[in-house]
């Protein structure tokens, strides 16, 4: 198997010409997304918890 050394050296000069282009998202923008995140995935564990506890006692009147 033969290796381009020219095709892999265009690759990685590419590479580095689209990043340049990408936008990292700023600091605040990485903890208002963490924030997000967290809230939201309270407030699906709670909902959970709520749901889980009313089937189970749902379960213990029909049993």
């Amino acid at each position: 198997m033969k290796i381009n050394f020219g095709k892999v050296g265009r690759f990685f000069k590419e590479v580095a010409t689209e990043l340049k282009a990408v936008s990292y998202p700023t600091k605040e923008d990485v903890k208002e997304g963490t924030i997000v995140v967290i809230v939201v995935s309270m407030i699906i564990a709670i909902f959970l918890s709520v749901v889980d506890f009313i089937f189970g006692r749902l379960i213990t009147l029909i049993f």
